[in-house]
């Protein structure tokens, strides 16, 4: 693995091992240091599309608010990339955490999310508003940066252009506006033992409807868990389902 020169002397010897599980387009990988310690490095291309510089500012943010989750502990630009270093938190992520059942799995994730939910919006400087995760999707289309291949079984055989076109049909026509974790995905959000430790791939983190979380958190644990422990997560969260907007927001996260 390549470092960059200001970190090398540091982690020279270090065990690093990459890490695969998740879907980010950015490369991650675990420092074993000789402490004992374990760091992480992720890293991004520069480019019109990267993500890495959005979720260092709100890693920052989080960090200044005490959110659980990792420290920045320096970041540079080298070889033609972002590079980050933080610190790892405690525990693994709730989709490796078969030590826990499946109720404890649901209870850890609806309070993560009801914390983060219950952030005041007028202290977070991030708009995830729909108007702009649109126009981002749009640009996404356009550069040719969206997966088809990757679509939900669902969307399978179309095309990007089809599928944008259909979740502009879709949008909602209410919205609750929160801090929300935009990514709201099992393998983002650690657990150690049954405390929850802190939310990873904070990237895409910002005010927006509380749907953007509770639908991608949904799909995850029907994925994960299966379909009959999607009713008990919104009995947790204390809302009740609304399939229209969970609809679109798995739909906009095609784009993603």
């Amino acid at each position: 693995m390549y470092i960059p020169a200001q970190w090398s002397k540091t982690f020279s010897g270090a065990p690093i091992e990459r890490q695969t599980i998740g879907e980010s387009g950015a490369e991650v990988f675990r420092i074993r240091c000789i402490n004992g310690k374990h760091l992480f490095v992720k890293s991004e291309p520069i480019g019109a599309h990267s993500e890495l510089p959005q979720e260092i500012e709100r890693l920052r943010w989080m960090n200044r608010l005490d959110l659980p989750g990792p420290t920045v502990l320096d970041v540079t630009t080298e070889n033609n990339r972002h590079w980050l270093l933080m610190n790892a938190v405690p525990g693994q992520d709730l989709a490796s955490a078969n030590d826990l059942s499946a109720p404890q799995v649901i209870s850890v994730l609806a309070m993560a999310l009801r914390t983060l939910h219950q952030v005041p919006i007028e202290t977070c400087p991030f708009d995830h508003s729909l108007e702009q995760r649109i126009a981002a999707a749009r640009s996404r289309v356009s550069a040719g940066l969206v997966d088809e291949a990757d679509f939900d079984d669902e969307r399978q055989g179309r095309t990007a252009e089809e599928v944008f076109t259909q979740m502009l049909s879709m949008l909602p026509e209410t919205y609750d506006l929160a801090v929300t974790h935009g990514d709201a995905c099992l393998p983002n959000f650690m657990v150690e033992g049954s405390s929850f430790t802190g939310y990873i791939d904070c990237g895409r983190l910002g005010i927006s409807d509380i749907y953007q979380d509770l639908a991608l958190a949904a799909r995850s644990i029907e994925r994960n868990l299966g379909p009959a422990w999607g009713a008990p997560f919104f009995r947790a969260y204390g809302v009740e389902p609304d399939q229209r907007r969970i609809a679109f927001y798995c739909l906009l996260d095609e784009f993603y």
